[in-house]
């Protein structure tokens, strides 16, 4: 069978998105309000294996530290790439990629491959995981949930890339019922 149109772009990674997503809703968020789970040594640690944390070992103070400023430059991507915010995380997270040395690698099927080379191994990691996205046209699937209560951050799987809720089930009920209502009240005091 033979398909028309343009192919979905797959992430190259899937593993890679989900650790990054973990990542971001490691942030204080949601109501009640979740912990940040970086500021606990175990969860922190666990949080961070896939980017290369050591098993067994907890992240440094100094790594908690970087990786705070960088989710934070992360969620204003994620939160509103095209605004005025946004410009300047993409150019913060210039700055923290400036902080990690990366060379190219080329591998014999012709493939180019960033590694790294130089500065904290689990914060370059992170980069890359970014890097990795945006160069494979999924990163802009990396959204926060549209209920501003909940702000959980999901990858949207959808062919249409129009998911806005975490859980449709949840949030894009309880934000539907709540719209529903604010019209019937709004028609209600009309008459």
């Amino acid at each position: 069978m033979v398909s028309s149109g343009t192919p979905k772009p797959a992430v190259q990674d899937p593993a890679a998105a989900a650790a990054l997503v973990d990542v971001l809703n490691s942030r204080p968020h949601a109501t009640p309000l979740l912990p940040d789970t970086l500021e606990d040594p175990a969860t922190s640690g666990d949080l961070l294996r896939p980017f290369g944390q050591p098993e067994g070992e907890s992240p440094s103070p100094e790594r908690i530290a970087q990786l705070k400023v960088l989710r934070s430059d992360l969620m204003a991507l994620v939160a509103d790439p095209e605004s005025k915010d946004g410009e300047q995380a993409w150019a913060r997270l210039t700055e923290h990629a400036s902080d990690v040395d990366l060379r190219q690698s080329f591998t014999p099927t012709g493939q180019v491959q960033l590694r790294q080379v130089g500065g904290d191994p689990v914060v370059g990691a992170v980069i890359l995981a970014v890097a990795q996205l945006v160069t494979d046209g999924t990163w802009s699937r990396i959204r926060a949930c549209a209920n501003t209560l909940c702000s959980h951050v999901f990858y949207d799987p959808t062919r249409s890339r129009t998911q806005r809720w975490d859980s449709y089930e949840t949030c894009g009920n309880r934000t539907n019922v709540a719209a529903h209502r604010a019209r019937a009240r709004s028609r209600a005091s009309a008459t």
